[in-house]
């Protein structure tokens, strides 16, 4: 899911967050984000959601299935 990875740390970049605050939004560990914008890990359903709804986006935008939010 490289696309996810991208979108996630565009969207974070774009509204000047850091890692620890969007993980702290998202109830998740710094070092979750990082492994989530590097590719390393995936999140869950539930987290695909929390991020959808946090960033006011589709879960289809994260995963790269659409190219607009």
């Amino acid at each position: 899911m490289v696309k996810f990875a991208q979108r996630l740390k565009e969207l974070r970049l774009d509204n000047s967050l850091t890692q620890a605050e969007l993980a702290n939004a998202l109830s998740v560990d710094q070092r979750t984000v990082s492994n989530w914008e590097k590719g390393i890990r995936e999140p869950d359903f539930e987290s695909l959601m929390k991020i959808a709804r946090y960033f006011n986006v589709s879960a289809d935008y994260l995963l790269g299935l659409v190219d607009y939010v």
